[in-house]
C-alpha cells in the first residue's frame, strides 16, 4: 500500500492573488503525485491546508486537489477554520464536532485525529476526543492502524515550533495508544520539516510543507530578544511516501523540483541490477 501525505498548504497566505507563491508550490507537487508509478492508493493532507480560515482558499484548495486519480482526506491544523472547512467540504466526517474519522482499506486501518484548538497554535486533544479515539482502538484490537494528525506530539528541537511534552493533550494521547501493538505509527505536518524520532513505542514522522520550509536552527530562542535568525525559508515544496510492506510502513521524504540524474538503468547497468536482485531469497538463484 502508497500512501501519499502533503502537509501546511497555507493558501490564502497572499490574499487574493492569482499567482499566490503557496498555490505555485502546492501545484507543482500535485503534478508529480498525479504522474506518479505507482501510483498512491490516497493522499493525505495533514493540516494548515489554508492560511487564515476563509472559504475562498478552501474552494481553491479544493480546486487544486479535486483532479487527483485517488482519493484525498484531510486533517485540520492550527491555521484551519472547522466551520468554514465544514461548509466547503459538506462530505466531510466530523464527530462530536470533531473532524475525526476512520479510513479502511483492506491493508490497514487509518484514525484521523483532530488536534485544532481555535485560537491556538500548538495542538490540543481533549478528553471527548481521546473517548472516541479509545473507542475506535478497543472495537478492532488486532487490525494495523496508522494514525493521522496534524501536531506531533514531540519535541523536535527547534525552539519555537516545539511541542512541550509536559502539556496535558500529549499525556491524553499517550494513554490512548500505550501499549497498543497494532498501531503502527504516527504520522504529522506542523513543523514544515522532515523529522521522525520514537514516542511511546511509536515511530512519529512529520512531513515537510508544500508551503515554505521552516529553517533548521536549534539554538534557544528569547522572546524578548530578536536574533535574526531565519525562521521560514523557500526549500523546495516537499510530500511524503509511506509505503506498507505489510510488516512495516516505510516513510521516504521527496521534493517536487527537477533532480540531476547521474545514473539510468540502461544495458549498461543491468548486470548490475540482475546481480544485486539476484542475491536475494525467492528469487533465482538468490540465497
Amino acid at each position: 500500500m502508497l500512501i501519499a501525505q502533503i502537509t501546511d498548504i497555507h493558501l490564502g497566505f497572499e490574499p487574493d492573488s492569482p499567482g499566490e507563491f503557496n498555490r505555485q508550490r502546492l501545484d507543482r507537487v500535485v503534478a508529480e503525485l498525479a504522474r506518479m508509478v505507482p501510483r498512491p492508493d490516497m493522499l493525505l493532507a495533514t493540516g494548515d491546508l489554508i492560511d487564515r480560515g476563509d472559504r475562498a482558499s478552501y474552494e481553491r484548495l479544493d480546486e487544486a486537489l479535486s483532479g487527483l486519480p485517488f482519493p484525498v482526506y484531510y486533517a485540520l491544523g492550527n491555521h484551519d477554520e472547522r466551520a468554514t472547512f465544514a461548509d466547503v467540504f459538506p462530505g466531510a466526517k466530523f464527530d462530536g464536532g470533531f473532524l475525526q474519522y476512520a479510513i479502511e482499506t483492506p491493508a490497514m486501518r487509518l484514525l484521523v485525529l483532530d488536534t485544532l484548538e481555535e485560537g491556538r497554535h500548538g495542538g490540543a486533544f481533549c478528553e471527548a476526543r481521546a473517548a472516541w479515539l479509545m473507542a475506535q482502538l478497543d472495537a478492532q484490537p488486532d487490525r494495523k492502524t496508522l494514525i493521522v494528525q496534524h501536531h506531533p506530539p514531540i519535541e523536535v528541537g527547534i525552539a519555537w515550533m516545539n511541542t512541550d511534552p509536559a502539556e496535558p493533550w500529549v499525556e491524553r494521547l499517550a494513554e490512548c495508544l500505550r501499549g497498543r501493538t497494532n498501531v503502527i505509527g504516527l504520522i504529522c505536518g506542523h513543523i514544515h520539516r522532515a523529522v521522525t524520532t520514537h514516542w511511546e513505542d511509536l515511530v512519529v514522522a512529520t512531513c515537510p510543507s508544500t508551503a515554505p520550509q521552516v529553517a533548521l536552527d536549534l539554538r534557544p530562542i528569547d522572546p524578548d530578544v530578536p536574533d535574526q535568525r531565519p525562521l521560514i525559508v523557500a526549500d523546495p515544496p516537499a510530500y511524503a511516501l509511506h509505503w506498507f510492506n505489510g510488516r512495516e510502513l516505510v516513510t521516504h521524504w521527496q521534493t517536487a523540483e527537477d533532480h540531476t540524474i547521474l545514473a539510468r538503468y540502461d544495458a549498461n547497468l543491468q548486470g548490475m541490477i540482475q546481480h544485486m536482485l539476484a542475491e536475494r531469497p525467492g528469487t533465482p538463484g538468490g540465497h
